[in-house]
Parts: structure tokens; sequence; C-alpha cells
């Protein structure tokens, strides 16, 4: 059963009744028109060329639920379609970025309060998720924030959500936890992801999105990273999983800055390379695990993270890749 919950804008606008569900957030056309301060036949058009584009799709983002309304002297229940808290953002930035960016905030807010009044997480899993929210919330307030790494953040807070739902529901006894896979059947070589760089280096010049800067090695410190990804202790690996070593991999590279251009875009692109190699890139459904713009706002979370939250940032990607 959704909690319905009060949203109002800084600007003193009327109050707008929100649903909060499945871990999302939920309003109708009329809501989402009310939180923006615009038209409901501009909202429609904005969702329809939103799936239209492929930005978003329309399942999981779009549902239905039963609401009573007044038409004339009478009150007649009805079928309306809500949107999540994807989509509602989606339109945002395309009617009011500024509006956007504050319900963000505060929906971020709400989903918290959410997760820790709804399940019973114990303590230091709780700091944790309080940690990846700070995070987030810090990154979102930089001025240099595109709309995909927005997006992607979000993309991040829900999927960690549902990770702590699932961790609540072992420790109730009520889910059989999975575990990491250690099905290790690729392992990175030095020569190989060079190669695979320069490959990757030729596309981007060509497309003029990089210059010759762009994966030059600035000293030994790339090969010494893939080392440390695939390190051993008396022949285990100490990163004995798929999504520790691509994890470390992502973490290593950004934070190490072995190149001279192209660090967080480099990690990025082994870090999904090291995935595909070991057959563990997407979902059972076929649906991909980690998406363009979550990799994206991943890429800015490591890069922008304190170096005493590694632990935290190589766990996150663990459960991202886990749990999708």
């Amino acid at each position: 059963m959704s909690e319905i919950i009060i949203y109002k804008n800084d600007d003193n606008s009327p109050e707008v009744e929100v649903s909060l569900d499945k871990g999302t957030i939920w309003l109708t056309q009329k809501q989402i028109a009310s939180v923006f301060g615009t038209e409901v036949p501009a909202i429609n058009k904005h969702i329809k060329n939103i799936i239209k584009e492929g930005e978003l799709i329309a399942d999981p983002t779009i549902s239905k639920m039963e609401i009573v309304q007044q038409e004339g002297e009478r009150k007649v229940n009805r079928n309306v379609e809500i949107y999540n808290l994807d989509m509602v953002i989606s339109v945002g930035y395309r009617v009011n970025s500024a509006r956007a960016t504050q319900f963000r905030i505060w929906a971020t807010e709400r989903l918290k309060d959410y997760l820790v009044n709804g399940y019973a997480i114990n303590q230091q899993r709780l700091e944790q998720l309080n940690q990846i929210i700070n995070v987030i919330q810090q990154s979102g307030t930089t001025d240099s924030l595109q709309l995909t790494e927005a997006k992607g953040l979000l993309d991040i807070l829900s999927s960690y959500t549902r990770s702590f739902v699932l961790l609540n529901q072992y420790d109730s006894n009520s889910f059989k936890a999975g575990k990491l896979n250690a099905n290790i059947t690729y392992e990175i070589k030095y020569t190989e992801a060079k190669e695979a760089i320069a490959e990757l280096k030729r596309q981007l010049i060509e497309k003029k999105d990089a210059t010759e800067l762009f994966g030059n090695e600035k000293d030994q410190s790339f090969e010494g990273t893939l080392n440390s990804v695939v390190q051993t202790f008396g022949g285990d690996y100490v990163y004995p999983t798929i999504e520790e070593q691509a994890a470390h991999l992502l973490y290593f590279i950004i934070k190490n800055h072995p190149f001279s251009d192209g660090n967080k875009r480099i990690g990025a692109f082994l870090f999904i390379w090291f995935l595909e190699k070991n057959k563990h890139r997407f979902k059972k459904n076929g649906e991909i695990k980690i998406n363009d713009n979550a990799l994206t706002a991943l890429a800015l979370l490591v890069a922008q993270s304190d170096p005493a939250e590694k632990e935290l940032m190589t766990s996150l990607i663990c459960n991202l890749i886990d749990n999708g």
C-alpha cells in the first residue's frame, strides 16, 4: 500500500500529494504539471517524447492507480497513469531544471526516510546507506552536473535502495541470499588492455571527442593497477569474484590517474569490457546491468570520493552489479 506525503515548492505554490510506493515517488501528469508550474498538455508531450527518443522506457517508469476525482457534481473512480521519479525528473529538466533539482533533493530525502522507517536495517548498513546518499547528494550539487549524470545518480540510489531491501529480507530469514560470482573466466592483461584503449582512442579522435593526450600512460602505474586487480595470495585471488575485480578495476584506474587524460572514460570502458569478457554485463532477461547514465554517474562518484571511502565505493559497485 502506498504512503502519501506532501510536497511544496519554495515559492509557496499549492501543495501536491505525492505517492511513495515500491521504493520510488509516483505522480500523475496533473501533479507533475503542478510541481513544475506548467500545464498538463506540455507534460503529456514531454513524456511521449522521452519514451519515443528512448531516454526512458514505459515499463517500469509508468504504472496505473485508481483515484477518486470530482467530475461535476459526482465523484468517479478512474484508473490514471502515474509516473515514477525517473520520469518526473526527466520531464522536469525539459520544463524547469531549477525546480527539477529542488524536487530531486526533496525526493531523495523522502526515499531515505522511507527506507530507514520501513525496514529494520542494522546500524552498520544504515550508516553505509547514509554515506552513499551523502556522496550522491554532494555530487548532485556540483555546478557542472549534467542531465545524464543526475539521472544516473537516481539510478544508483534506486538500485542501492533495492539492495538494502534484499539484505533486510535476508536478515529476517525471508530471503535466500545470493553470492557474488566467483566464476572468473577472463583475467585482464596489460597487453590486451593497451590494445583495447588504443582502439578506443582511435575512435574518439575520429569523432573529435579526444586529443592525442588521451590514454597516454604517465608511468608504469597502469600495468601495476591491472596487476593489483588480479593479484593472488596462496594461489587464490585477493579479489575472488567478477564483481570485486570489476569494482577495483574501475576504482583504481580513476583514483590512481595512470593516464595523462581520460582516466574516468578509460576506467568506465575497461569496467564494461571486463564484465563483457566474463559474460557478466547483462541481466538474465537480457537487459544491461548498469546503463550509460548510471555508469557516467558512478565514475563521477568514484572520482569525487574521499580515498577513505574506498571500501564504501567498491561495495556500492559490487552491489550494483550483483543486484542488476
